[in-house]
């Protein structure tokens, strides 16, 4: 993990758009109408992302001396004696699951959601990261959050920076990540905040602080992680890092912390058994994903498919992991860390396993359509039975078929792929990264890219079937359904991509013959 110091522009003070002059007045006029006595802080993340010359529009203001929903309709009744309209006021209630140990009211402000809290101290118990909650003071407010950088308040009364834990903005230029209070209690108390680190780390590029790092490794902090946090609460974390811009940073803390098996459960009795190090190769796929990634400039992949595709990477080594649940069923591994390592959507873990399942397909693939040479025969293991077309037409039908499966995701598949062709993917981590040669994996790329833009099937899963069902069984003469019609329907689908510019009546024709043929020789 790199170490070295980081030095970080942070600014002396905060500007305020517009639209946040606009909100901090009207609260302010609040006070003034009322004679309010309470002090406006706006806590967190804004502050430090407005420190750091970054836009945000999560807007959390923390109450000194009353709950959110009361100030909230303070807000409304000035409102009212202004001749203004009123807003709504959502009352979020106490969800530990979902870190919000009070409740938190919402209001929306010159199109701007705002959430109200007050300032609170807390006290966990020893089994659970449900805190004791009371009113408390900005300073313990402070000290009680995860990290020095997310401690930091703006005072809309003073106009002004609090930093009540003394280093928050100098961590922020340091770039350091490091909680307010001792680590280990700390993510003892709580453990998610281990992960919150990590993922925060990750995002701005900073370094964990050394005893904060020691104390993320500590047994008894990872069992906590086990006992402690939901799986939802787990998986919500991860899915921010992976979907982050700095997803390997993350992963890589995590495997070095030695967490990746707290965080990552495997079911009991993999087969294969996992081999040592394989956190390691996990992320080592990821890696050379995300640089080829980076030098293919894929325009096409859309966030949620970049998202998933890192997902693929980082579980390539599992892609033929299985495990027998009660019922003695054989389940992919990587089904068992969506659903119930991460309580993640299903459709994530159906998507990872056709990518890993695409890859495979276009490992086979690819010596095809490199080859130069006149092929005799042209055959792949997923696909031994075609129809009689010529060699060219048959690459062509592979090639379709293939993409019909995987569809948008073809790109990422490709990808894949490349790191599955160069071998990387044994039981060993002695690779660095320069032996992936990655300037040849994207040469390659390119161009079976561009072989499979010009066998003109690109967008091929959105083609419709020349002829249906209904059209089967009547030249056919056969009853509804069945697996004839289904046998037919994959020829015919085959014949299509064989011939693009076919017609209907041709398809038929061509579908008359072949059934003519095989009753005689039959």
């Amino acid at each position: 993990m790199c170490t070295s110091p980081v030095c970080i522009t942070v600014k002396d003070q905060i500007d305020l758009t517009a639209k946040e002059k606009q909100i901090f007045d009207r609260l302010l006029a609040v006070l003034r109408h009322f004679n309010l006595q309470t002090q406006l802080r706006v806590a967190g993340g804004w502050v430090r992302d407005k420190l750091l010359g970054r836009e945000c529009y999560d807007i959390d203001i923390a109450l000194d001396n009353m709950l959110g929903k009361e100030f909230c309709e303070k807000v409304n009744e000035y409102s009212l004696s202004a001749g203004e309209e009123t807003h709504g006021i959502g009352v979020i209630q106490c969800n530990p699951d979902q870190s919000k140990h009070l409740e938190t009211a919402r209001m929306r402000l010159f199109d701007v959601w705002i959430d109200f809290v007050n300032l609170r101290s807390e006290d966990y118990s020893e089994n659970s990261r449900i805190p004791t909650m009371k009113f408390g003071t900005a300073e313990e407010d402070a000290y009680r959050r995860d990290l020095t950088i997310n401690s930091l308040f703006y005072n809309i009364n003073t106009s002004s920076v609090e930093d009540f834990t003394g280093r928050g903005i100098m961590d922020l230029k340091s770039g350091k990540i490091v909680t307010p209070l001792p680590p280990k209690q700390t993510f003892l108390d709580d453990p998610l905040r281990v992960l919150r680190a990590i993922r925060f780390g990750a995002r701005f590029g900073f370094i964990l602080d050394e005893e904060l790092k020691i104390a993320a490794a500590d047994d008894d902090v990872k069992a906590a992680i086990a006992d402690k946090i939901s799986r939802e609460r787990i998986g919500h974390e991860i899915n921010l890092m992976i979907s982050g811009n700095h997803p390997v940073k993350a992963m890589t803390y995590i495997s070095d912390l030695q967490l990746f098996w707290a965080v990552f459960s495997l079911p009991p009795g993999p087969e294969p058994s996992t081999s040592e190090g394989c956190e390691r190769l996990c992320v080592a796929c990821m890696d050379s994903t995300s640089r080829l990634l980076q030098l293919i400039e894929l325009s096409s992949l859309t966030d949620d498919h970049r998202r998933l595709c890192m997902y693929a990477a980082l579980f390539l080594p599992f892609r033929k992991t299985i495990y027998k649940d009660n019922k003695g069923k054989k389940i992919p591994v990587v089904s068992y860390i969506f659903r119930n390592s991460l309580k993640l959507k299903a459709s994530d873990a159906e998507t990872v396993l056709s990518l890993h399942l695409a890859a495979e397909k276009f490992v086979s693939l690819i010596p095809l359509i490199l080859s130069n040479e006149d092929i005799q025969i042209l055959e792949v293991e997923w696909k031994r039975e075609i129809i009689a077309v010529p060699i060219a037409s048959k690459l062509r039908i592979l090639a379709g078929l293939l993409l019909r499966e995987i569809k948008e995701f073809w790109r990422a598949a490709l990808v894949l792929s490349m790191l599955l062709r160069a071998a990387i993917i044994v039981c060993s981590t002695n690779s660095s990264n320069n032996e992936y040669e990655l300037d040849k994996k994207e040469e390659l790329f390119n161009r079976i890219e561009k072989a499979i833009l010009e066998l003109g099937v690109e967008r091929v899963w959105e083609m419709k079937p020349l002829v249906n069902g209904k059209d089967i069984m009547n030249v056919l003469q056969i009853k509804p359904g069945g697996p004839v019609v289904k046998e037919w329907q994959q020829k015919l689908l085959e014949w299509q991509l064989a011939h693009p510019s076919g017609s209907s009546d041709e398809c038929i024709d061509w579908m008359r013959q072949t059934h003519s043929k095989r009753a005689r020789t039959e």
